[in-house]
């Protein structure tokens, strides 16, 4: 099921951020990324016997690549939903999922919506002086190109 109204769809962020944001708050980066998309689980126990849920957060890279690090992702509506064994998670509304779950989920949520409302729209460093770097490059502006070669041979400026 959609859950819908968290905050955080369209929330864009770098990964390396989001990912420490996410985990810290028990949420796991799922194995099924690429070099597109990312998906993180959040594992509920159920207060019936033999029932687990899921909540997932998944997101896609506006720019750059999810393997490499350097990816800033756009976060979709989070999902509820129910795992049966051995075939997988089902996220449909029909799942039945009781009011004390789907509240449980938005709280679960709610607790890194203000956190990544921090961090949204920040545009990563490394991003910004790439495209500094290519901007210089098809403008023929060799003054910025020196002085961001300056500056990256700098043992002052490096992270």
């Amino acid at each position: 099921m959609r859950l819908e109204n968290t905050g955080l769809d369209g929330l864009m962020l770098d990964f390396k951020p989001l990912t420490e944001l996410l985990e810290n708050n028990g949420f796991i980066l799922g194995g099924s990324w690429d070099y597109e998309r990312v998906t993180y689980d959040y594992k509920m126990e159920a207060p019936e016997k033999n029932i687990t849920y899921y909540i997932r957060i998944q997101g896609f890279a506006v720019e750059g690549d999810v393997d490499k690090g350097d990816a800033v992702i756009t976060l979709m509506t989070p999902l509820l939903g129910r795992h049966y064994y051995p075939h997988g998670i089902e996220y449909g509304e029909e799942e039945g999922f009781s009011s004390g779950t789907i509240e449980r989920a938005h709280q679960l949520i709610q607790k890194v919506v203000e956190p990544a409302e921090k961090y949204h729209n920040q545009v990563p460093e490394h991003i910004v002086l790439d495209k500094l770097k290519n901007w210089a490059k098809e403008n023929n502006n060799q003054e910025i190109l020196d002085k961001m070669k300056e500056l990256s041979n700098n043992p002052d400026n490096r992270n």
